[in-house]
């Protein structure tokens, strides 16, 4: 069974930023099968949306109201795109490191 590390290192990282931007909502965290993230990220959009009607209320809402939400979703985007990327950065680094851990050294002389 392959390790978390091993299984989010297998993934492209380009690939988790890009759903991760482009929708906005976290998919790049379904991508990489890491679900905690993900969750916090709907949470964290859901919770902007909740609180943008509250705040309108039952007017219509301005330019600037509209811009203020569609900025605030384009942050949790780039967060989350950029953290999706540095996550899989650090999983490659801590795959490629227990990989040479398992390697055996070549046993030399006269029995191999």
């Amino acid at each position: 069974m392959l390790s978390k590390e091993q299984v989010l290192a297998s993934s492209r990282g380009w690939i988790a930023s890009l759903l991760n931007f482009l929708p906005g909502v976290g998919t790049g965290y379904i991508y990489q099968r890491r679900w905690l993230p993900y969750f916090i990220t709907a949470v964290a959009v859901t919770a902007w949306f909740v609180i943008g009607i509250i705040l309108q209320g039952d007017k219509e809402p301005s330019k600037a109201e509209q811009l203020i939400g569609i900025t605030g979703l384009f942050l949790i985007s780039i967060i989350t795109a950029v953290e999706a990327n540095l996550a899989f950065k650090k999983a490659v680094k801590i795959a490629s490191l227990k990989k040479e851990e398992t390697k055996t050294p070549s046993k030399k002389g006269w029995f191999k």
